[in-house]
């Protein structure tokens, strides 16, 4: 077994929305959409978002069919200084990101802030602290 990801999917019953905010307010550029499965431009992991309905067909899992519970993953979207995690939390926030936290300097040396995106999912913006 290697320890490696390739692809992070993120499963959903609403696909446009999912791929208008992803689009529109974090900026990712779609490169492969079928209407239900849209996979964006992304260096390292490949990243998509995929209708519940396609993995219940492909795997034959009753688990698929049942809605999303719970917040069970989280993306954290680096930034080059403090600064831009301020700016970007109020440019998400205002693109119709719901907000979660506003930026703050956490103890383990970020500043990060986090939303939520139109299915609940937060995820965080962040950008290490200078050495003091």
């Amino acid at each position: 077994m290697i320890g490696k990801i390739a692809l992070i999917t993120i499963l959903t019953d609403n696909v446009p929305a999912l791929v208008q905010f992803y689009r529109e307010v974090l900026g990712f550029q779609p490169k492969n959409d079928t209407g239900e499965y849209v996979e964006f431009q992304h260096e390292g992991v490949r990243f998509a978002i995929c209708a519940r309905s396609i993995m219940k067909n492909a795997t034959g899992h009753p688990g698929y069919a049942e809605p999303g519970r719970g917040h069970t993953f989280e993306l954290a979207l680096p930034l080059a200084t403090p600064a831009e995690v301020d700016q970007a939390y109020a440019e998400i926030i205002a693109k119709g990101g719901t907000p979660v936290r506003s930026p703050a300097t956490m103890p383990w040396g970020q500043r990060t802030a986090f939303f939520a995106d139109p299915d609940g999912n937060i995820h965080e913006v962040f950008a290490d602290l200078p050495a003091p």
